[in-house]
């Protein structure tokens, strides 16, 4: 089999993260007058892929070049959906965002007046992001990254390994400012309701907070790692490598074996898969009171918890990754055949938008599942 070339390879993952988080984000569910219409979902990705699918990419390569394990990953996931939803487009501080019928309905339950946010909501969007904008689709594309060869043996796979260089960031992070910019400005010039500067200054603190959680975990195990070897040679027909040749490689993250980990081997991918649907259909549809607040986070504290102990054993690969995050992206697809999209969308383009959906999350579950890359340790 051909080796395929590194550059083209970084380049083809990083565009596949641009458009796979901003579907995950805004398509799954078909809650938009959009929903069923091929060429304004197209053209919408324009905006959208700037807005979830930079900051996605920003996220994956900065945990890949700190070492970052994945609930590190999903704090600074949660970090960016803080600023999304707080200060980009402040539907988090909205009481009749976009005229959407069911606003009050979603958000009075559980409105705290002092703070100006519902904490229904404020799980919804802020957890919403992080697990599917964001952390989902990461897990997703780089399950699909090809193995390098094996004569390159510091870095077997491209899922471990940067894609992008400084420019590169540079041009992510222009495009996702200018993005946030153009929505921020279009929601000053068409919502009545705007963020308070105090609510805006303590949006910023809780992001700031998630960015810490995630970054000093990393940089303390960064600090442990003893200086590496001598730089291996430029491996044949890879060139210009994403990660210098004279930069240590610090080993993989993903496995923390505990005292017997060796004894405990996960379930299937398949079986992961499964739980990944159950628990994200469960955080979809818990009704918008305290009560449902407080099991979605039962929920999600679960699900990490149990997530987190399987992932200590050395069997635990990408692929029980990847199929988790397939059951989360399937459970919202599924969730979708019940939601009224806005706007006037005929039935047969609903429905039509939701098959396809499903069906597509589940192919590239089944895919990222199959895929040999993804046969290393993941966690």
């Amino acid at each position: 089999m051909r080796t395929p070339d590194a550059r083209r390879a970084r380049w083809s993952l990083a565009a596949g993260l641009l458009v796979l988080s901003p579907m995950c984000a805004e398509y799954l569910a078909g809650y938009d007058d959009s929903t069923g219409d091929p060429f304004v979902l197209v053209v919408s990705l324009m905006i959208f892929s700037p807005l979830y699918g930079a900051p996605a990419l920003l996220i994956r390569e900065t945990a890949r070049r700190l070492g970052m394990r994945w609930p590190e990953i999903l704090a600074l996931a949660a970090a960016f959906g803080v600023l999304q939803a707080a200060v980009v487009d402040q539907s988090l501080f909205s009481e009749g965002y976009r005229d959407i019928p069911y606003w009050e309905e979603m958000i009075r339950p559980t409105y705290v007046e002092p703070l100006g946010l519902a904490a229904h909501t404020a799980l919804a969007f802020v957890g919403g992001h992080a697990i599917w904008s964001f952390g989902a689709p990461i897990a997703l594309i780089e399950a699909l990254a090809p193995r390098l060869p094996e004569s390159w043996p510091r870095t077997p796979s491209l899922s471990r390994t940067p894609w992008l260089r400084t420019p590169g960031l540079a041009v992510t992070a222009a495009l996702y400012l200018a993005a946030a910019s153009l929505v921020l400005r279009d929601h000053l010039r068409t919502e009545p309701d705007h963020a308070s500067a105090a609510q805006i200054g303590g949006a910023l603190a809780v992001a700031a907070l998630l960015a810490l959680l995630a970054f000093l975990p990393a940089l303390r195990r960064r600090r442990c790692v003893p200086p590496g070897p001598a730089a291996l040679p430029e491996p044949p027909g890879l060139p210009d490598p994403a990660v210098p040749p004279d930069r240590p490689v610090l080993p993989d993250p993903a496995v923390r074996p505990g005292p017997a980990a060796a004894s405990r081997r996960p379930p299937r991918p398949i079986a992961v898969a499964a739980a990944g649907l159950v628990a994200g259909l469960g955080f979809d549809l818990l009704p918008s009171t305290w009560a449902g607040v407080a099991a979605a986070v039962a929920l999600l504290t679960l699900t990490a918890a149990v997530a987190g102990r399987l992932a200590r054993s050395p069997e635990w690969t990408g692929r029980h990754v990847a199929a988790l995050a397939a059951g989360a992206l399937t459970a919202r697809t599924v969730v979708g055949f019940f939601v009224v999209p806005l706007g006037d969308v005929a039935p047969v383009a609903k429905y039509a938008h939701n098959v396809a959906f499903l069906t597509g999350a589940v192919l590239l579950g089944v895919l990222a599942m199959r895929r040999r890359g993804t046969t290393g340790p993941g966690g």
